[in-house]
């Protein structure tokens, strides 16, 4: 068997599964391994039956029957699990046999098992996959980084199992990232924006149920319009879609009988420190986070809910022209957070490209997210404009369409920011979307008030706008005394 696969995966867990019934369908033959052997026997017998597959009790059995140059590919939970695997792999395999990690890897790892893979002969890729079950099965996103001499070779496979985009439908949505962490460090990066999509939406549902007060119908009916506008997404569709499940048990909408305490597996969190890593603003995945881990502490605020009080007068639920004007005010609200989210999303790829030497083309990081992903929308055909425009635009709200877009919707956006805290309505995502693009537009902020203060309890010094230097100030001695 030697000469008789094209393919080899490892983990057969429902991303694998589905991942290698894609690459089969393509035309490729595929050896598939699951370190419980059954899962391999029920695949075999099961779903893959009468495919090009061939089953594998080992790791040795897998490598065995690849052809040359073998292309491994991992889907194994992240962690201690990935590197005893390529332990496994690295003496059965020759000098230009490529192992790839499909799975959410910490970016830094990423760059560290490149490293350990390339000095033992062999070449190394960790790509994100976006897009969950459905997308592995019918085409995914895919952020390949790594060895770039792996990428000739695993090329044609990955192409031809992604999402397709495109008047033709002929574009894929996977194309070569960079060099060592930089496809997982993308696909950090999608998840993070993926969070703050998540929290705004969340927040746009909870505004138009709690103070214009729509049912979950009239819910279906605005997200569907606006799935037919430019915020057309695939979040914008299924938050359509649950409104209007009914649970058949109990005849009630099930969005309304789900509890409303949110689980997270971590690469919002990763975005969120290493924005902090790099001195760069991600506010939006960080409120996002923290919006979550609020949610997770349910009890506390049942409990809270009995004795801390909000507003004594919130505003009357709206009606008639007023609810209509509200709704068209949320979804620009909505709008001008997701260019904000967007916004500091790039600006963390640049920052940690800069810091890694990456080489990344921006535009091309959007258009890998423009189908088969959670955040596949139209509106990330407007973020590779901007970037062909000019590749090195320090901030998307600096280009024409994205500036252009804020402004008509800032007087909208105040509003429905005001209104939700006169109800006492949880915005937070809102908020820290307008607060950072205040806080971008301003040229003088406050932080002049606070290097002052750093510099008189810490020596710190400071700079000055008249002249050039460091300089510091003996504000004990220099001050005016107080009265007694």
């Amino acid at each position: 068997m030697s000469e008789q696969c094209d393919f080899g995966l490892i983990g057969l867990a429902v991303m694998g599964e589905n991942l290698a019934l894609n690459v089969e369908s393509r035309g490729y033959r595929i050896a598939v391994y699951n370190r419980t052997t059954e899962k391999v026997d029920e695949l075999i017998a099961g779903r893959a039956a009468g495919k090009n597959f061939v089953g594998c009790h080992s790791v040795e059995e897998l490598v065995k029957s690849l052809k040359r140059p073998r292309q491994v590919m991992m889907l194994v939970k992240a962690g201690p699990a990935v590197d005893s695997l390529i332990d496994q792999l690295i003496p059965l395999l020759e000098p230009g046999d490529i192992i790839i990690d499909g799975g959410n890897t910490h970016f830094a790892d990423t760059e560290r098992r490149t490293k350990y893979v390339e000095d033992k002969g062999l070449l190394y890729v960790g790509t994100g996959v976006s897009g969950g079950e459905e997308g592995a099965l019918k085409g995914p996103s895919l952020m390949p980084g790594g060895s770039k001499a792996a990428w000739p070779f695993i090329k044609p496979i990955f192409q031809s199992i992604a999402a397709k985009v495109g008047p033709n439908n002929d574009i894929p949505c996977c194309e070569w990232v960079g060099p060592r962490g930089a496809g997982h460090y993308v696909k950090m990066v999608h998840n993070g924006i993926e969070y703050g999509d998540m929290q705004l939406i969340c927040e746009a549902y909870f505004l138009l149920k709690h103070a214009a007060g729509l049912s979950n119908d009239e819910l279906y009916d605005v997200f569907d319009e606006w799935n037919r506008g430019e915020l057309e997404s695939y979040l914008i569709e299924i938050t359509r879609d649950i409104f209007s499940v009914k649970d058949a048990a109990t005849g009630q909408f099930l969005v309304d009988v789900i509890m409303d305490r949110a689980g997270a597996k971590g690469t919002g969190k990763w975005m969120s420190q290493l924005a902090l890593d790099l001195g760069v603003p991600s506010t939006l995945v960080t409120e996002a986070v923290y919006a979550r881990c609020l949610s997770a502490r349910r009890d506390e605020r049942v409990r809270a809910s009995k004795v801390l009080p909000g507003p004594t007068a919130p505003g009357a639920t709206l009606a008639g022209a007023d609810r209509k004007q509200f709704i068209e005010d949320v979804r620009q609200a909505l709008y001008a957070s997701k260019i904000c989210s967007y916004a500091q999303g790039f600006v963390q790829l640049q920052a940690a490209a800069a810091e890694h030497d990456w080489p990344l083309n921006y535009g091309e990081c959007a258009m890998l997210w423009r189908g088969g992903c959670i955040i596949r929308a139209r509106f990330l055909d407007r973020i590779k404009a901007a970037f062909d425009k000019n590749a090195n635009l320090e901030n998307l709200l600096l280009d024409d369409y994205f500036r252009d877009a804020v402004q008509s919707a800032q007087a909208a956006w105040r509003k429905v920011v005001a209104r939700a805290v006169q109800d006492g309505i949880p915005v937070p995502a809102f908020m820290t979307a307008l607060a950072y693009y205040d806080g971008y537009r301003l040229e003088r902020l406050p932080a002049n008030l606070l290097q002052a203060q750093r510099d008189y309890f810490g020596a710190h010094t400071y700079e000055r706008l008249d002249q050039p230097g460091s300089f510091h100030t003996e504000w004990l001695q220099d001050r005016r005394e107080p009265k007694a």
